[in-house]
């Protein structure tokens, strides 16, 4: 049940709001000013407030920029038998959700409260679904390893620097990669994540750069390349130790100019983009074989971050696991399993080639495969 709070300084509004709406089935909480009222917003829970502009001792747009400064999240609907299309801009401008005229139109105030509560749902949710998303992007560890990892991470993010991740496969590359995004101040941009491995070279100029309608056979129409698609925010390129030298060089420019020319143009477009790179490969052999640009090398490695393989940070997979075991009970909608001291001792002597996604892995095969606590004998037989 959606809960309401009515501040206004008239007795006879509260009471016929407070009935039309415990009516529709609202709770209904009052306040009789805007002091009562940023009092009970400070020390109760509402998933609507309905508010008049004009009250003594802290009037209805003061309230909601006080409202706003604790926090506050849940739709504010201003009412007033002195209403202006200037106080309603007003408003609106400050936060609110909408403005209704007193005596308000009944139908209006039920459609403007419906359409409120949905909005409030639809910002619980968010707020929800970011908490999942941030879990699932954590970077879990406390060995001395991964601390550096972490602090690194705090210190760089907030510049503009262009940083080379390195490290093997499975190590988790791309959540430092998404931590240097989200600590930043391009936070609020797009991450966009290109696979240089996964893209044919023929093709990976076009998918950065983007093209022109009939640059090539299968160029049927304009395409927006990746650079231009993370404006304002980062372009993570993964294994670009696997990227051509022809898209090398042309990455290259971009650096150096900011700004690229999309495959069969001649136009040059600004870019804003702040390039965080990664690689599986040792970059210094590769340059020494020809097949990686120095030039470029030193571009996107203005700060090296190595993230270390799960064998040399064993202290960390007993967190790792109970991460891993709290998420898949989560996905699979069951109950967390446990896991005895003895197999987590097992899991940290493994030798872990693929490591974090290999162990990721084995902890979703031992929750399926074991019972509501995996064994010693649980992962000797399934690990």
């Amino acid at each position: 049940m959606a809960k309401i709070l009515i501040i206004d300084d008239e007795k006879a509004i509260r009471s016929t709001l407070k009935e039309i709406l415990e009516y529709e089935k609202y709770e209904v909480d009052e306040a009789k000013d805007g002091e009562e009222g940023l009092q009970k917003l400070d020390e109760f829970e509402y998933d609507i407030v309905l508010c008049d502009v004009k009250m003594p001792k802290i009037d209805g747009i003061e309230l909601l920029e006080k409202a706003v400064e604790l926090g506050k999240e849940m739709p504010f609907i201003m009412i007033s038998a002195h209403g202006t299309i200037e106080t309603a801009v007003e408003a609106v401008k400050k936060g609110a959700y909408d403005f209704i005229p007193k005596p308000p139109d009944l139908n209006r105030l039920l459609i403007t409260l419906k359409n409120a509560m949905e909005r409030s749902n639809l910002v619980s949710e968010t707020k929800v679904l970011r908490k999942k998303i941030a879990r699932s992007f954590d970077i879990i560890g406390q060995s001395a390893a991964i601390e550096r990892v972490k602090d690194t991470i705090e210190k760089v993010a907030p510049t503009e620097a262009r940083v080379l991740i390195t490290g093997e496969n499975g190590t988790g590359k791309e959540l430092v990669a998404r931590w240097l995004h989200e600590k930043s101040g391009r936070s609020a941009g797009p991450l966009v994540e290109v696979n240089c491995a996964a893209i044919p070279s023929e093709l990976i100029e076009s998918e950065l750069f983007g093209h022109e309608k009939g640059s090539f056979t299968s160029a049927v129409k304009q395409r927006i390349g990746k650079f231009e698609q993370a404006a304002g925010g980062t372009l993570f390129l993964d294994e670009i130790g696997d990227m051509s030298l022809s898209a090398q060089a042309k990455v290259l420019r971009a650096l150096q100019e900011n700004k690229i020319t999309r495959v069969g143009g001649d136009k040059d477009i600004k870019t804003d983009v702040r390039v965080i790179a990664a690689t599986n490969k040792n970059l210094r052999q590769e340059i020494e074989e020809k097949k990686f640009r120095e030039d470029l090398y030193h571009r996107i490695g203005v700060i090296l971050i190595q993230v270390p393989p799960l064998r040399e940070r064993t202290e960390d997979i007993p967190l790792l696991v109970e991460h891993f075991l709290e998420d898949l009970a989560n996905e699979y909608g069951k109950k967390k399993n446990s896991i005895t001291a003895e197999a987590l001792e097992h899991l940290a002597s493994m030798n872990w080639t693929g490591n974090i996604r290999e162990l990721r892995n084995v902890t979703e095969r031992l929750v399926i495969m074991s019972g509501s606590e995996i064994s010693l004998e649980d992962v000797k037989q399934f690990a």
